[in-house]
């Protein structure tokens, strides 16, 4: 109840009208950061925080908040139309959302189901941070680097079989992820590797532009080699109003048990230190690929949309328990955001909740407006955004890798980010075409970094010792999990195998 009192406490600040207009403010910004690929939600917040200066200290966090928390659902717009992720977590989303748009022809769908997922989710994680935020701080703290590393272990041997029918493929184009994530300086001894003398390299291959090319640019050198069949046709067949775009009852049974399921997952994995949205929206979808889906995840399906747009919302509210609680932060964005708070004379840890109760808990309010303003304005630009898919492909092709050459430089500022891009499309290209899925060679690039530094944190701690990894007791269960999710298919493909045999015996 006194939780419950504060917070409305918190909405009495959160609802004037100087923080409401901020609040709009940073959901509007959140958006567009979030659909213009190369940005993202970092980069967005580092380029807005002095517009904060002369702002409160209540009023400049709600704006950026509000920032951070409506990038997640500007990201899937991008993925989904024109399948280049805006952000990292968005890499996932494109799995399903750009079939359901392009192949289903159902664009506006993918985008409603998209943004209530995101809302579902959303909510889920503000609610569970409301009531047990410093809770969840101190539980967070629990898992140290052997205990990511068995998190992550489990998450990457999902990665090979989590999207096409062809294991051995995905376990290929893993390992390629893999590789490449390795070139450059390495994390914890700084010693160059795989840099084939390149200064370039030193600093490895930078995701952004790397993903942009590998889905976006080389969606760009199919439309080309396809422009012969399509004839410069549009896509103004679809339906590109909002009645069009909502919905069905059977839609929404459909996204509600994943986005559910994936809004608790996420808000755990977003407390979890260095995990972030990213890796939320992956466990989200590995858990979602387990359970029953009317459709294959990967075709198209709504719950693959539902399952990561849900957990990388819950995620970046999970993150705000470890960053106000404990002051630690759990992503490179929750960095800008605790030099933010620092900034402006507070100092979050676990006396900040009783120390500046107003500012704490108009924050958390803050999150339930900037999630409630965000999905009408998401909603509300549906029928604009499906215009995109009514312009004639012979004017997609320059657009799209004009989006694919800005997006590269603006995140690393210079040409090679340009040249990692085009590289990096030519790649995707050979891959899809080769029928080679590249989402595990994206989702592996991204944790293996994680995996590798916490393995080797954990194994500095304990002295070489594997003890480490069962001596725990979280430790310990996750690798049970991770024993188990390895030998699954392997058992599953025996039993298949002595079926067989005593089918071929008895004909």
């Amino acid at each position: 109840m006194e939780n419950i009192q504060l917070l409305l406490q918190g909405f009495e600040t959160a609802l004037t009208f100087q923080n409401v207009g901020a609040a709009l403010l940073g959901a509007i910004l959140g958006l567009i950061v979030g659909a213009m690929p190369g940005i993202g939600s970092l980069a967005g917040v580092a380029l807005l925080l002095p517009l904060t200066y002369k702002f409160n200290p209540t009023t400049a966090i709600i704006m950026l908040g509000a920032l951070y928390y409506s990038n997640m659902y500007g990201g899937s717009f991008s993925a989904i139309l024109l399948n280049i992720p805006g952000d990292s977590p968005a890499v996932v989303t494109a799995i399903d959302g750009y079939p359901m748009a392009k192949k289903k022809k159902r664009p506006g769908q993918a985008l409603f189901t998209a943004n209530m997922s995101s809302f579902i989710g959303g909510t889920i994680g503000i609610c569970i941070l409301t009531f047990t935020g410093p809770a969840l701080a101190n539980l967070g703290l629990k898992f140290g680097p052997s205990e990511m590393t068995a998190l992550l272990l489990i998450a990457m041997t999902s990665i090979s079989w989590l999207v096409g029918e062809n294991p051995t493929k995905g376990v290929i184009i893993t390992v390629v992820g893999i590789l490449l994530a390795s070139m450059g300086m390495d994390t914890l001894s700084g010693a160059p590797r795989y840099d084939f003398g390149n200064m370039h390299l030193l600093g490895g291959i930078p995701f952004t532009p790397f993903v942009i090319g590998a889905v976006g640019f080389s969606q760009v050198i199919k439309l080309i080699n396809d422009r012969t069949k399509d004839n410069g046709a549009s896509n103004s067949d679809m339906k590109l109003t909002i009645r069009g775009s909502l919905l069905t009852k059977h839609d929404f049974r459909r996204l509600l048990p994943p986005a559910i399921r994936s809004g608790f997952l996420g808000t755990f994995v977003g407390v979890l230190p260095g995990a972030g949205a990213t890796t939320g929206s992956f466990l989200g979808y590995a858990v979602q690929k387990k359970m029953h889906s009317e459709e294959e995840l990967g075709t198209g399906a709504i719950e693959g949309i539902a399952s990561c747009e849900a957990a990388n919302n819950a995620a970046a509210a999970g993150a705000f328990a470890p960053l106000l609680a404990l002051g630690i932060p759990g992503s490179g964005t929750g960095a800008v955001l605790l030099g933010g708070l620092m900034m402006w004379g507070l100092n979050p840890g676990p006396l900040l909740f009783t120390n500046e109760p107003d500012f704490t808990w108009g924050l958390i309010a803050s999150l339930f407006l900037s999630n409630i303003l965000t999905l009408i304005i998401a909603l509300a630009v549906i029928p604009f955004l499906l215009k995109i898919l009514s312009v004639p492909v012979k004017y997609m092709i320059p657009i799209i890798t004009v989006v694919c050459v800005v997006g590269s430089y603006s995140s690393s500022y210079s040409m090679y980010g340009v040249l990692i891009m085009f590289l990096s499309g030519l790649l995707g290209y050979f891959l899809s075409k080769n029928d080679y899925p590249t989402a595990p060679m994206l989702l592996s690039f991204v944790l293996a970094p994680l995996l590798e530094t916490n393995m080797r944190k954990a194994f500095i701690i304990s002295g070489g010792s594997l003890n480490i990894f069962f001596n725990r007791p979280i430790t310990c269960v996750l690798m049970v999990v991770f024993f188990a999710v390895v030998a699954t298919p392997i058992i599953k493909s025996m039993i298949n195998k002595n079926k067989n045999k005593k089918t071929e015996g008895t004909n």
